[in-house]
This record gives C-alpha cells, structure tokens and sequence, in this order.
C-alpha cells in the first residue's frame, strides 16, 4: 500500500487535532498496559505525552519519551506532526488520577474504576453531555475535528465494550507480546457483572466497563457538525461500534498499519463487523534509519496520542510523506 490505504473523503480546511486523556485503574493491574515504566506510573502517561506535545519537552518528571528498549512514544510522532501543521493540539481530561501540567478543557471527571468489581463511570451521563458541548463549540470554527486518545490501559476497557455489544473482537496492545489472557480474564470478570444485572443500553455498558475517553468521544461525535476523524485503533473502534449501537453518525477511523498488523487483534475485520471506514498510514518506519522507530514494526508500540490521525491529517493539509517521516526522525532523535 502507500501511505494511506485510503484517503478520508473530505476537504481540511479549518482542521482541529484534539487528544482526550482519561485514565482507567486497569492499567495499574500488573501486565496489562506498557504504556509507562511500571503500572502505577502509567496513571502519569497522558500527563507527560501532552506537555510533551505542547511543550517540546517532559520536564515535571525525570524521563525520555521512550520505552526501556529505545521505541519512541507516539506522542513523539503527534509533536512533530502539530509541529509540521502548525496547529496548536486541544486537550481534553476526561478524567485524569492526577492534575495535567499544560491547559486542558476539564470535564470534571474522575479516573474509571476497575469493572471487575464496581461500575467503571457512574458519571457516564456527565461525562456524556460534556462532550457534546465540546463538540458544538468546536463545530463553531473547524471543519474537521481529529480526536485522539491517551488512555493507558484502554485496550482492556475497549475490548470490554466490544464484547458487551456483541462484536468478535480482539484488542492490540503496546506490547509487543499481547498480554492476552489477562485482559480475557478482565473482561470474562466484567462481563459476568453485565450480564447478572441484564445491561443492555450502551450508554449502561460504558458505565459498568468503559473508561472516561468513550463517553466525552460519543459526545463530541453527536453534536459536532463537521467531518469527524477518530484517531487510534481498537479503542476508537469501540467509540465507533457505540456510536452504531446509537444510531449516531458513524465517523471516520485512521489508524496505523501496526494496529492492522497486529496477528492477536482483528482489526480489519472489527472494522468490517461494525461497518466504519478504516484507513491505515504506513510510515516506513522499517525503512527510517532510527532502530527504535524500526520497533513499531514488529509490534511495539504501534498507535497512540492519535498519531496516526496525526500523520493523515499532515497528508490531508499537502504535506508529503517524505516532509512527514524527516521531521519525524528529526523529532525522535532530538530526544535520544
């Protein structure tokens, strides 16, 4: 394929990237997310990887933006491509452990719980309605609204919903090795609950088992009035497969072809059972010259902060992919 296997049908002419950062507690039950350096510090991720983004720099905590074994953060890619655009990233806390460190709207909600054991959102409904403010304010001076996410942990709570709604689905992971009976044994867990209390409603699913991303996203996807892209893999399916499920507008997916390669997740196919458009960008990072972006390749990392949506909207506003991967490889070794 070229760099996009399909380029999203619609003009870009007062584009805005937005990343909602939210965090569940799954992502500090041991093995489930790679997405920071142990799993308590992954409830920091979303915090660090946005002043990365909007400042060039992580400085409220001693660390690079890279994994123990060299592979850039996506939030790297995302910064060079907002650098690239020169549009100025939106942040939106969904719910957040800890206060962010650069300016966000603030929702007001609070980090999901663990669905095993408790309802993840009891604030869904908020959370909900908040987003379709957002939205009807960002449909005042955009055309087209990218939303990404950074949720550690979220592929667990993704692969919850799908599940509650019917879908055969199967979850990537930053892992390159898919930690997938823990996450089968979450969801199993949750499910149970679901089913004893005979939930039905999606909005209800996102209560017992989802993560605060989902419901800001859903509500954001209603009332905004423009194209609409959802940037990110498994867990943007599952806005996608709720979005259906309401009988909203379906929105537009990009991904990268990492998350499409992944042999323990079926993406294409989720993407077909839920009948959304999916686009996949392939960056070459094999072919890059920076051993750690090379990683993506054999299933690290693969997709986060929205930046494969990142990379499409650089290519939907005229920029080569060539001008694309320079200034991403420019970005990470700045870093190193």
């Amino acid at each position: 394929m070229g760099f996009l296997s399909e380029k999203p049908p619609f003009p870009c002419n007062r584009p805005v990237f937005c990343c909602i950062l939210a965090n569940t507690l799954l992502s500090t039950v041991p093995g489930v997310s790679g997405a920071g350096p142990s799993p308590e510090k992954t409830l920091l991720t979303p915090i660090l990887d946005a002043e990365l983004i909007a400042t060039g720099a992580i400085t409220s905590y001693p660390i690079k933006p890279n994994t123990p074994t060299g592979c850039p953060t996506p939030a790297t890619i995302t910064r060079a491509m907002m650098t690239l655009c020169n549009i100025p990233p939106l942040f939106i806390n969904a719910g957040l452990r800890h206060t962010p460190t650069v300016p966000c709207y603030d929702v007001y909600g609070c980090a999901g719980e663990d669905p095993r054991f408790r309802d993840a959102l009891p604030q869904v409904k908020d959370l909900y309605h908040r987003g379709e403010a957002i939205g009807t304010l960002l449909s005042q001076y955009s055309d087209l609204l990218v939303i990404g996410e950074c949720v550690p942990g979220g592929t667990t709570t993704a692969l919850c919903v799908l599940r509650a709604l019917g879908y055969s689905a199967s979850v990537s992971s930053s892992f390159a090795d898919n930690p997938v009976s823990i996450k089968e044994d979450i969801c199993s867990a949750a499910l149970l609950r679901i089913s004893s209390d005979g939930i039905k409603d999606p909005l209800d699913i996102v209560r017992y088992t989802g993560d605060p991303m989902m419901p800001v996203a859903l509500g954001m996807i209603k009332s905004y009035t423009g194209n609409l892209i959802l940037a990110g893999g498994t867990q943007m399916l599952a806005v996608a497969a709720l979005s259906r499920a309401l009988n909203f507008r379906m929105p537009y997916v990009v991904t990268t072809c990492y998350v499409r390669n992944d042999s323990t997740a079926n993406v294409q196919h989720l993407a077909e059972q839920i009948r959304v458009r999916i686009s996949y960008v392939d960056p070459e990072f094999g072919n890059i010259g920076h051993p750690g972006l090379a990683r993506y390749c054999i299933g690290e990392v693969k997709e986060g902060f929205g930046a494969g949506g990142a990379m499409c909207l650089a290519h939907l506003l005229g920029h080569s992919p060539e001008e694309i991967r320079n200034l991403i490889l420019s970005t990470v070794n700045a870093y190193s």
